[in-house]
């Protein structure tokens, strides 16, 4: 088989094997070793070193290398663009990525080519991954990674790209459009994501085994982790629409945020006062408080809060297990890891989201294109035959239309009441709505409100609170969509 597919003298190799030099926790002679005692034909892959600026060997690297290798230099100082540019200086017809603190099996490039041969319907393919490990960290690192790999590669749908050991046709590669440095190693899943989307099959070739050297550093697990998710919300807030996209869940810190909007919980809170001052919707006042304080700790202090309790978690899981890695169990360890990853993304996520998007909320656009922003919102849901959202009994949506006389039209399946017997009360940039511009239809709610010269502007809300059964919590009006436009006939572009 090897000498079947020996090419010629002149002709291009079946692999490019790209190794960036960034990241190698003093490993990168044994991942050299391991590439050039492969049992394949040497004549059937080209291994290129990806060298960073600050690789601190570079003399020795290129005596060891020598003509075995092509050494590519440049100015990236990440793994995901490090392997980028390699892919782009590659000639072989596969694409063959993993990391310089990785070391393949004797006999991977065998495998790998009678795998092509056996799954022609393979575009792509990762390899098994075996941990290294040399602390009590470090098996717990792996044992949390390890997990999240198993189900990538034999369970989740489409997840099924491991840089680690990743070989993939170079067209299909470039097709799906490559790894985006920007994205750090969230690349991983967008290319993951495309690949599926465009129907290219990824397999997962077991026997094809890599050798991983887990580092067990509390700093590097950080390090790592803030460079996932300011990729992943650098993503979001492209709102891209391409292949794969739709396949990307979204945080439920995203969702979340559009609540810290203060200036949306302010006119929330104030549409709450006007509704109360007016004597409609006399309720408790225990519950009037809980409402007040609700709106009014978002309106004073924003996302504050939750960030401040998201720093506490993080402290008190990190300090939890740097004790529990001197004294505790490994069945310890491994528990306060998870624990300290979680509490460690949900806070990054909200830092870079607030650093991406500002004191506002980002355009999730959840309630149609001209909704920019909303507070007051529970989470999406169907019932009835409806897909909606339930607002809290006091919400309000930063709207975007024309400048002058527009049409808003708020479509509400009426889910709990009779429209007309709901009692909704509606403030347009803290004024109240007449119920003269108001038109209630069977599901939903129209009304010609006159907008600034900008064209945007807060419309908010109150009505009566529902609780349903064995539900606690507080439930305004059932939102399906919100819609603007300057006539009657037709809705704004976006």
């Amino acid at each position: 088989m090897q000498n079947a597919r020996a090419p010629c003298i002149g002709e291009s190799p079946l692999f490019s094997i790209i190794i960036p030099l960034e990241y190698h926790r003093g490993q990168w002679e044994l991942s050299w070793l391991g590439w050039t005692s492969q049992t394949a034909d040497r004549s059937l892959y080209e291994i290129i070193l990806v060298v960073p600026p600050d690789f601190a060997a570079r003399e020795e690297l290129k005596v060891l290398a020598c003509d075995q290798a092509r050494l590519e230099f440049t100015a990236s100082d990440h793994d995901i663009g490090l392997c980028a540019f390699g892919a782009a200086k590659a000639r072989g017809s596969y694409l063959f990525f993993t990391e310089s603190h990785c070391w393949p099996e004797p006999e991977v490039i065998e495998l790998c080519i009678r795998a092509i041969d056996a799954h022609p319907d393979w575009a792509a393919f990762s390899c098994r991954s075996v941990p290294i490990c040399h602390n009590r960290l470090s098996e717990a690192e792996a044992t949390m990674y390890q997990a999240d790999i198993e189900f990538g590669m034999k369970q989740h749908p489409w997840r099924k790209v491991l840089d680690q050991c990743f070989v993939t046709r170079r067209d299909v590669y470039w097709e799906c459009g490559g790894l985006r440095e920007e994205l750090g190693h969230f690349a991983e899943w967008v290319l993951a994501a495309a690949y599926h989307a465009r129907g290219h099959a990824i397999g997962y070739l077991e026997e094809a085994r890599f050798h991983h050297y887990y580092i067990g550093e509390i700093g590097e697990l950080k390090t790592f982790t803030l460079d996932f998710v300011e990729g992943e919300i650098r993503y979001l807030s492209e709102a891209r629409r391409e292949p794969g996209s739709e396949l990307l869940e979204v945080p439920v810190e995203w969702v979340e945020w559009a609540g810290f909007d203060v200036s949306l919980a302010r006119a929330a809170s104030n549409a709450l006062l006007h509704y109360c001052f007016a004597g409609r919707g006399w309720r408790p006042p225990g519950e009037k408080l809980r409402a007040f304080w609700h709106w009014g700790a978002l309106a004073l202090c924003g996302d504050l809060p939750a960030r401040f309790a998201a720093r506490l978690a993080v402290l008190q899981s990190h300090f939890g297990l740097r004790a529990l890695t001197m004294i505790g169990s490994s069945e310890a360890i491994a528990r306060w890891m998870r624990r300290y990853i979680a509490s460690l993304i949900h806070l990054q996520r909200l830092e870079c989201i607030r650093s991406i998007r500002g004191h506002a909320g980002p355009a999730v656009k959840f309630l149609g294109d001209r909704v920019l922003g909303q507070v007051g919102f529970h989470a999406l849901e169907s019932s009835a035959g409806h897909t909606f959202r339930w607002s809290e009994p006091q919400a309000a949506v930063r709207i975007q239309g024309g400048a002058g006389r527009n049409t808003v039209r708020i479509r509400s399946p009426a889910l709990r009441a009779p429209l007309r017997e709901i009692g909704v009360h509606f403030y347009l940039d803290g004024v109240h709505v007449d119920a003269s511009a108001i038109a209630i239809g069977p599901d939903s709610y129209t009304m010609d409100l006159d907008l600034p010269p900008s064209g945007i502007a807060i419309l908010a809300w109150s009505c009566p609170e529902l609780r349903g059964i064995g539900d606690s919590r507080r439930l305004g009006l059932s939102v399906a969509s919100i819609e603007v436009s300057q006539d009657a006939g037709a809705s704004i572009s976006a």
